[in-house]
């Protein structure tokens, strides 16, 4: 175990709230814990995928249970349940505190020209920038406002990210 993988104790209250596994056959050559330990681990240090230590599994292992488990929910739904089971037993105190900050991105976040519409991006189609990917374009520029809430001791409950405020 690592210096910063998960505890006995943080895995076991962990482990219950995990969506079960479907498939019968021969028993997987990486457990969950050590692919949820990578994921953290690049979480954690920033690395890109490729780096994590094998001591974790295949990267592409622990990438595919990342990507397959923040397309259909699986994370929020495992905050959802742990935030209940802390409320549960009085550990989240619920005075919340919001905050915001605009964030100004790069020229080529949005790969979109300054007016008009964006480049082809794929064949046949001309794109122009969704509005839910939280870019707004104001006299500064591309911009995105972050709003945070956090409960007393600090820890996050809630991310939102709209576009920047407009001209």
């Amino acid at each position: 175990m690592a210096r910063e993988d998960l505890t006995d104790e943080q895995w076991a209250v962990l482990e219950p709230v995990l969506p079960k596994g479907k498939k019968s056959g021969r028993p997987p050559i990486w457990t969950r814990r050590q692919l949820i330990d990578g994921i953290r681990f690049r979480i954690r240090t920033g690395i890109p995928w490729r780096d994590v230590p094998t001591q974790y599994g295949p990267w592409g292992r622990v990438y595919d249970l990342f990507h397959r488990w923040q397309r259909n929910g699986t994370w929020q739904g495992i905050v959802t349940d742990l935030q209940a089971r802390a409320d549960a037993k009085d550990l989240i105190t619920w005075d919340i505190n919001v905050d915001s900050t605009v964030v100004r991105a790069h020229q080529h976040a949005a790969e979109a020209r300054k007016r008009g519409t964006s480049r082809r991006s794929r064949p046949g189609g001309v794109t122009t920038e969704p509005a839910d990917h939280g870019l707004g374009r104001s006299r500064g520029g591309l911009t995105t406002k972050l709003h945070l809430a956090v409960e007393q001791r600090q820890k996050p409950m809630s991310i939102v990210i709209t576009a920047g405020p407009a001209r």
